[in-house]
């Protein structure tokens, strides 16, 4: 049997290199060989005010941007969270077996509420049982997340424990899979704050879909340091987070790259560095235009998706049901 990998994107904001290195990225090489599950959160993106009709259309976008990426249907289901009722209703049964201390020990929750003041929701509270709920539906063995994320997959393992030490076994557990080097990309402007999507700076990030002028216009930009040198050394951090986007888009390690760059100097290396990521994204902007362009094709691969996560998730909350009594 195939392993089952599972992950997903909100479709909210921009997707950008951060998204596409430390995410989509690894998602395109985890399809090879496995049963490779994809979804576009919606539901999460909407415990934060989204302008609907907008959100409609990013989600179409997102989907795109997946194929265009490298993720294949022919290898992989791509489907809509919103699409399977499946999740909130299990979300819904697996409140029931979570403690309130554990939610607000989260630290994003913490983070979020903490500028949210009063205007927190209950759905920002409920957000990682609601990802438990997602990952444990298609009985998920690997789950390729950011470092930010990892306290929720230890969330949905504590939960799936839980319910199957009352019930027998009910759950896979699934385990995060974080690639070290390129788990974190930093913002250009802030290099101590990960890069994202609703970063109030958009000098901060780089965008998919930025054209060829503003991606090196932001590289050229990006903060740097003190530091006379290339290195990846403590009190770097700036540097260092070029660094880390150069080795990712070389598709090599920090060592090699740190070598191929000696003597450079810092003007140099941003002249590079911007020649690869423009290079690199407007390719994967040419396979966008031709895919978003065609949305006959893009609803049928979300269709072919959701009708896949409804029938193989179905499974899994009937035993649930059974279990609890519905």
């Amino acid at each position: 049997m195939s392993k089952v990998v599972f992950s997903g994107v909100q479709p909210s904001g921009n997707l950008h290199i951060g998204n596409y290195v430390g995410a989509l990225r690894q998602w395109v090489q985890m399809q090879e060989g496995k049963e490779a599950i994809f979804c576009i959160v919606d539901l999460h993106a909407i415990t934060v005010s989204q302008e609907p009709r907008e959100l409609k259309e990013k989600v179409l976008e997102v989907a795109a941007l997946y194929l265009a990426c490298g993720i294949d249907p022919k290898k992989a289901h791509i489907f809509v969270q919103s699409e399977n009722p499946n999740h909130p209703y299990l979300a819904w049964i697996l409140n029931c077996f979570t403690s309130f201390g554990s939610l607000e020990r989260m630290t994003q929750f913490k983070d979020k509420s903490q500028k949210q003041g009063e205007n927190a929701t209950a759905g920002l509270f409920d957000y990682p049982v609601l990802m438990a709920s997602d990952i444990l539906l298609y009985q998920t063995e690997e789950v390729p997340v950011g470092e930010d994320q990892k306290q929720h997959i230890e969330l949905t393992r504590d939960i799936a424990e839980k319910f199957n030490s009352k019930f027998g076994e009910v759950f896979t557990l699934p385990k995060p899979v974080i690639n070290r080097e390129t788990a974190r990309i930093m913002s250009l402007q802030e290099p101590t704050s990960k890069m994202g999507k609703s970063d109030s700076n958009p000098l901060g990030r780089i965008n998919l879909l930025d054209t060829e002028e503003e991606i090196r216009e932001k590289i050229k930009k990006a903060v740097t340091d003190s530091q006379t040198h290339i290195s990846k050394d403590k009190g770097s951090e700036a540097i260092s987070n070029l660094l880390t986007i150069y080795a990712a888009f070389k598709d090599q390690s920090l060592e090699v790259s740190i070598s191929e760059l000696e003597g450079k100097s810092y003007a140099d290396f941003k002249a590079l560095l911007a020649d690869l990521v423009a290079s690199h994204l407007l390719e994967i902007q040419k396979k966008y235009k031709e895919i978003r362009s065609d949305e006959s094709y893009l609803r049928q691969v979300l269709d072919e998706g959701r009708d896949f996560a409804l029938e193989k998730s179905s499974q899994t909350l009937k035993n649930v049901k059974e279990k609890v009594g519905l």
